[in-house]
Formats: structure tokens, sequence, C-alpha cells
């Protein structure tokens, strides 16, 4: 056993760890992170390995096999903890009331309004960005923004242009749109 030890924690424990890694190589997409941490468990599952191993079979194909059962193991408990965190998630697009005015995205705090960027007219007018992000915009876009701007509440704004929630949805978030309002960050 005890040559057994000095052969897999030779040159910081290195055997070990190609055996590791070439169970790893299965799974792929794991940081320096999850190998330190499947390297740990690899120290824990070897101990073990020493205490049942029985001769019955070589000592490299039963700690091959035991090792590839516990990643195993370990990687579907993390996928799992993953999904549970993924399905306890929601979109910023959430109503947060029965009249779905207010979102969870209006609930964040931020002090960069687009809104309120647009339309304080500096002396020279609008700045380029700014001149680009509405070239960005259509004419149905630029109509709810003024309105938007103007303090007019979301329902008020689809009555007085008559479009649908669907339209004004759309339009909103094309006003806010990354790929609208990056021009401005630049």
């Amino acid at each position: 056993m005890e040559q057994i030890l000095n052969e897999y924690y030779k040159n910081n424990a290195k055997k070990l760890h190609s055996v590791v890694d070439k169970i790893l190589l299965k799974f792929g997409g794991l940081s320096d992170k999850d190998t330190d941490d499947f390297y740990s468990l690899a120290n824990e599952i070897f101990v073990d390995v020493m205490k049942r191993y029985d001769n019955s079979q070589s000592f490299d194909t039963f700690l091959y096999s035991c090792l590839l059962k516990r990643i195993k193991t370990e990687m579907t408990r993390r996928n799992r903890e993953k999904r549970k965190a993924d399905r306890m998630s929601i979109s910023i697009d959430t109503p947060i009331d029965d009249d779905e005015n207010s979102t969870v995205g209006d609930l964040i705090a931020d002090d960069f309004m687009i809104e309120k960027e647009l339309f304080e007219e500096k002396e020279e007018g609008y700045s380029k960005r700014m001149l680009m992000y509405l070239n960005k915009l259509s004419k149905m876009q630029k109509e709810v923004l003024e309105l938007n701007v103007a303090g007019y509440l979301p329902n008020e704004i689809r009555k007085e242009l008559q479009i649908s929630e669907k339209e004004y949805a759309d339009c909103y978030a094309a006003i806010h749109s990354y790929r609208n309002i990056s021009v401005l960050f630049g």
C-alpha cells in the first residue's frame, strides 16, 4: 500500500491528477477552480479506496472506477444546483402588479435615463451620438419616447398613439435596447 501511495503522490500527486484530468476531459468547460475542487475530491476518494481495496482487481482500475463514479455524481449535483438557480430567476420584464404597468426592471435603481438625456437640450442642440441614437429609432419609437418623457403612463401612451400593448412593449424595448443606446456610451 505504501508503494501505491508513493506512486500516486510523487511529484505533487502528479499521477492522481492525471487520472482526474483524463476523467474531466469528458466533461469540458471547467474552470481552474473546478479542477482544483475535483483534485480535492480525488484525495478523499483515494483515502477511501485505500481502505476498501481488496486485491480482487488492479488498484488502478478500482481507483479509476471509484473516481469516475464520484466525479459524475458531483457533476450531476452541480448541474442540478445550476438548474435550480435558473428556475428561481425571473425576467426584469416580469409584471409586479395586476395591471402590468410596472415591471421588476422599473424597480432597479439606475440614475441613467435615456429619456432625460434625449430631451435635455444643450446649447449646440443634440450631440452627434444623440443624433445617431435618434436615427436608429422608428417614427413610432420616437413618439413613444417623447410621450414617456412628457410623463405619460404606458396605458396613456397606448391610448394616445392607438397602439396595442405589444406594439408599446416593442417600442419601449427598442428605445432601451443596448444595441441602440450603445452609441451613447462611446
